[in-house]
């Protein structure tokens, strides 16, 4: 898409899943669909931790464990490359490879050029970078389209380009379910809207939106799109290139890795939006929306988490090249993400005293599930960590999805999330915690 042009791609690209899958695709070799648990918590040191054992973790919202893979890069770095990177000499030669490999090993399993993918200190400030771009390219009288089921790190950034005269349209949520219709998305549309900020799945609703069907809306419509995928990718890595959406931002901290934020802008869009960096770094396209220089150990070590999900595949018997080896371990994630799920989301329905948000049917979303009490949320968190149950209470930075669905965002809800390391006997602990306090 051309600055004042409309789409030229994409006519009859998607025809994949929500979450992002081709169905068809080959080469996984899939030997069991089944996740081995145990070889799955071995690879992760928090759960050999003492002072963690008999904690069952259920705020993987917020922050998930992370992978002994990443915490080795992460200490190798420190110990033997803690140097200025891409020099000659061989601490920095080493350290500089080890960032590269980084980003192109994440960029192949999301199915992406390497260069379009970067690393910011987190998604809340690289939304913010790329909302400032965006100020300087679009002009008074254009818009945005944002809904009020976001956090607010992909809401509020752009919601301020009002400041500079754009207008700011809000696609809004069902009150009751909180679900986001993809049908009140096109009365929205027309010749006026360049970009279209959506989340893959709200971290208080957890309905998984249909990417594909959105892109191909806004696309059709001439405009770009931001999917937030920070409450999605911990579920498994989605293939961004078949998805279609001109920018994917996600935190590798919830991803099993360090504390950053990875965004993939593709290069249509990524050329035509000003640099954001230093002037002389224009030309690459992963240095144009990162005006500060990243943390060199932390983007080493997110090769860690490529390694993990390598490991997984290779457990699990799944071959191919790399997107198609993070498909089979998306694939296996989800399934056993959802048989978990459902036994809770089944109880959690069961209680007349509980507002379960979100969809009932566990394949329809993440396990992120936020419940409205009778009582303020936090102190009921408070009292379920006495049961051995890690999990929080509050608004959770999704004031405006909470107050649409007429949640006293002062209250807040009680969140309860998970993620693939989560076990059966850690769901039934949580569901004997909820029983006794609830």
């Amino acid at each position: 898409m051309k600055r004042d042009g409309r789409p030229r791609r994409f006519a009859g690209a998607f025809c994949m899943r929500a979450e992002g899958i081709d169905p068809g695709r080959k080469a996984r070799n899939v030997r069991a669909m089944t996740l081995d648990i145990e070889y799955v918590r071995a690879q992760f040191p928090a759960f050999e931790v003492p002072a963690l054992k008999g904690q069952a973790f259920f705020e993987n919202a917020g922050g998930s464990y992370t992978s002994r893979f990443v915490i080795e890069r992460l200490e190798r770095f420190y110990r033997e490359r803690k140097v200025q990177p891409y020099a000659p000499y061989e601490a920095s030669r080493l350290g500089g490879e080890e960032m590269d490999e980084a980003r192109a090993r994440l960029a192949a399993m999301l199915g992406v050029a390497n260069d379009e993918l970067s690393f910011g200190p987190s998604t809340t400030q690289n939304t913010y970078v790329l909302a400032q771009a965006f100020r300087q390219w679009m002009r008074p009288g254009e818009a945005i389209v944002v809904t009020n089921q976001d956090h607010e790190a992909n809401t509020g950034p752009w919601r301020r380009l009002a400041e500079a005269g754009i207008e700011v349209r809000e696609w809004k949520i069902d009150p009751e379910t909180g679900h986001l219709d993809p049908a009140a998305l096109e009365d929205l549309l027309d010749e006026s809207v360049r970009l279209v900020c959506f989340p893959h799945c709200s971290n208080v609703v957890g309905e998984v939106n249909p990417v594909t069907e959105i892109t191909v809306m806004a696309h059709a419509a001439g405009a770009f799109v931001c999917c937030d995928g920070v409450s999605y990718a911990p579920h498994g890595f989605p293939n961004v290139g078949e998805l279609g959406p001109d920018i994917y931002l996600f935190s590798s901290y919830k991803t099993y890795g360090p504390h950053q934020g990875i965004m993939v802008i593709r290069r249509e869009l990524g050329e035509q939006l000003p640099n954001q960096g230093h002037y002389f770094n224009a030309g690459t396209l992963y240095k144009r929306f990162t005006p500060a220089g990243p943390d060199h150990a932390q983007v080493a070590a997110c090769a860690g988490m490529a390694d993990y999900i390598d490991a997984l595949a290779g457990h699990h018997g799944i071959s191919g090249d790399a997107a198609a080896r993070a498909a089979g371990v998306h694939d296996l994630m989800r399934g056993h993400e959802v048989a978990l799920l459902q036994p809770l989301l089944d109880y959690l329905s069961s209680k007349n005293a509980v507002r379960l948000l979100g969809p009932t049917a566990a394949e329809r979303r993440a396990p992120t599930v936020a419940v409205e009490l009778q009582e303020a949320a936090e102190p009921v968190a408070a009292r379920l960590a006495a049961h051995g149950i890690m999990a929080g209470g509050g608004d959770f930075y999704a004031v405006r999805a909470l107050q649409a669905m007429g949640v006293d965002a002062d209250k807040g809800v009680l969140r309860l999330s998970f993620v693939h390391y989560t076990s059966e006997a850690e769901i039934a602990q949580l569901i004997g915690a909820l029983d006794r306090e609830l």
